[in-house]
Parts: structure tokens; sequence; C-alpha cells
């Protein structure tokens, strides 16, 4: 029987980090052809994963420009991907989550009558402005796939509330398998900076802010925060690897620039952000993927935005919306700084995103999908 052939469409350093774990775990099993479609929606920082999970891509469309738009990151993908798709002839197209690449992979592969699989299948926040553009994203890609990927049991209950249709399963987050690989004890950072730090002896503190929806007042905002918690806590040191945006590196360095064991260094690749988190005492951190990876490594992370499409992780106490206030961004840090109850609370949760296998049920649901095995897989929770 022929190989499934699988082409897997990312362009962004969070969507390299959970899917390179796939990729490479279809690559190793007999049944697959698993092929690696590069858009370049973010370069160095894509670039990096690659060479991390040593992955090389098998189409690259390098699309990135400087002070690209939506609208000129979607168009490219799309039309590149008429060509890859008629080169490559997939059997089925794997996107990943919520970016601009991931609708235009979607679209193109809807376009091309290409049966679509939805890794992180069914986030929402219900406001399809925030966060912005992925909310809607995730939500037309949604319409278009056949198969859904689910990290958790909410994001299946959104996705039958939408009355979605397609097959679904319950998964895991891919970001949980991936951690199997970047995190040692033995790890030397590249940010010599890093190294430096004390982090038997200080409190380190990870930071990052980079969300389109936090731009202006909101992220001055948390930027003050951040100043008047590193000035009122001398036993701390806060790690901010600030994002190549020049809004948010104008933000950034305006107000924290010159404040005393604030370390605004450029952005790290995936190796050295799981093993900074592994060592900080906690997380701030508008970022979807830390809202998952953090707690997988015992770390409670103050979320800095007014809503979450993970809820499981609030649910399951690993994660506190901060807002974007600085009142109250404050507030929540302190308690996590001075009251050790509760900082162990969080600290302890259990982390509802996966326990490691979520690559091998996508591979076992394609399977089952293309009529290859009889049995769909368990979902994740259920499976003994």
């Amino acid at each position: 029987m022929n190989k499934l052939r699988i082409l897997s469409v990312f362009g962004t350093r969070p969507e390299a980090v959970k899917m390179a774990p796939l990729v490479k775990h279809l690559a190793a099993l007999p049944e697959f052809e698993s092929l690696c479609c590069l858009t370049g929606q973010h370069r160095e920082m894509l670039d990096s994963v690659m060479e991390i999970f040593q992955l090389k891509a098998d189409y690259d469309l390098n699309i990135m420009q400087a002070r690209q738009t939506l609208s000129s990151i979607t168009s490219r993908t799309l039309l590149g991907m008429d060509e890859v798709i008629e080169q490559a002839r997939p059997d089925l197209i794997l996107v990943h989550g919520d970016t601009s690449t991931t609708f235009a992979g979607a679209l193109a592969s809807f376009y091309h009558k290409v049966p679509v699989g939805h890794v992180e299948a069914g986030l929402r926040t219900w406001d399809k402005y925030a966060p912005f553009p992925e909310e809607m994203n995730r939500t037309l890609v949604s319409s278009i796939a056949a198969l859904h990927f689910c990290p958790t049991v909410n994001n299946l209950h959104n996705l039958e509330r939408e009355a979605v249709s397609g097959s679904k399963l319950i998964t895991g987050n891919t970001v949980i398998d991936a951690m199997k690989t970047t995190v040692r004890p033995s790890f030397v950072f590249s940010v010599p900076e890093l190294n430096g730090l004390d982090y038997c002896n200080r409190r380190v503190i990870t930071v990052t802010c980079h969300r389109r929806e936090n731009y202006g007042e909101p992220m001055r905002q948390i930027m003050e925060a951040i100043r008047d918690l590193a000035t009122a806590h001398p036993e701390i040191e806060v790690v901010y690897p600030v994002h190549l945006s020049p809004v948010v590196r104008e933000c950034a360095f305006g107000i924290l620039k010159d404040v005393p064991r604030v370390h605004l260094i450029d952005p790290i690749d995936v190796e050295n952000m799981h093993n900074l988190i592994a060592r900080c005492y906690f997380v701030m951190t508008d970022s979807g993927g830390l809202q998952e990876e953090a707690p997988a490594l015992g770390k409670p992370v103050l979320v800095l935005r007014r809503e979450t499409e993970r809820p499981e992780a609030v649910a399951a106490g690993t994660v506190k919306l901060a807002g974007v206030e600085k009142h109250d961004i404050l507030n929540l840090a302190e308690t996590l700084l001075t009251e050790r109850r509760e900082y162990d609370t969080m600290a302890h949760a259990v982390n509802p995103y996966g326990d490691g296998h979520a690559c091998e049920r996508i591979a076992q649901a394609i399977l089952w999908h293309f009529g290859r095995i009889a049995d769909k897989p368990a979902d994740f929770g259920t499976a003994t």
C-alpha cells in the first residue's frame, strides 16, 4: 500500500516548535511520507527551531518582508502554496493553530481540494478581535479542516458548540512532546547573560509581551508594572527576550532600558526559552504557548491579557489572568513573591495540556481517517 504523503505547513517559531515533533514522528513511521513547507512568516526565529530539531524544509516560500502586513503575509502565502501543492500532491495538509500562515495554508488546501488537518484546533475566546487576528484565523480554519486535533476536552466542546464538521480527537498539545527534547539539566545558554544569573539564590522572572492587541496603552502599563516590580524587589531578576517588532522594542526599551536587574535581551530560541522557564521562579506573558509550556515545568504563569483561549490552565490553577492594568499585574506578582502557599498551589497544579504522546495520537488518527487502521485512537485523558 502506498505511503500517505503528509505536508506540514508552518511559518512562525511557535508553530515550528509545536509541529517539529509531529513532522519527525510521522517521518519515523513506515506508513507516511512526511514533507515540510515553511512560509517564512518569521525568518530568524523559525530557522533556529529547524536547526534545533534537525529538520530540513522540502519547500520554503520565504515570504518575510520588512514591516509586513497581515494582507501581504496571507496573499504571499496563498500564492506560494499554489505551486507547492501542485508539486507535492499531498494526501493531507497539516496546519497549526491560528497564524496568518495557518489560515492561508488551509485556504490554499481548500482551493486544491486537499483535506486539512488542524493541529491545536478548537481554541476560542469568542471575540473575533481578541486576539487579533488569531481568533478569526482559527475559526475560519475550523470551517475548512477535515480533521481537528484538539489539545483538550474544552477545545472539543468549542467545536461541537459551533457544529463544526469533520473528525475530532483530543490529543493533548504537541508542545509537551517537544519539551522532552529541549529541556536538559546540563543545558548551557547561548546568551552569556543568562549563564551569569544565580537561579538558586535569586528569583528570576521570565517575561514576554508582543501581542498586537496589547500595542499602545496596554503595553505601556505592562512595562510600567515590570519596572515598578523590579524597583520594589531587589531580590528579583527580570529576563525579557524582546520581540523584534519595532512597536514592542520601542515601548520596552523606552520604559525598561535603565531599570536595574531588568535584562532586555534579543529573542532566544526554543531551547534557551524552555530551559530559562525551567530555572525561573514564575512567568509573566501574553504568549499562548507559554501558558502551556510553563505549567509543564511547574512554573506559575501570569497572563498579560484580558482573556485567554486556554481556560483549562486557569481552571487547573496553573495560570492566572493578570489583565493589562498596572495595578492588577503588580498585585498578582506581589502575591507570588510574598505568599508561599499561593505560589505552591499554582506551581504544583496538574498541567491539563498533555502527556507527551500527542504526536502518536495524531498519527493514528490520520491512519484511521484514511482507512489504514480499523479503530479510532482514544482521546487524551481516556486512554489506559
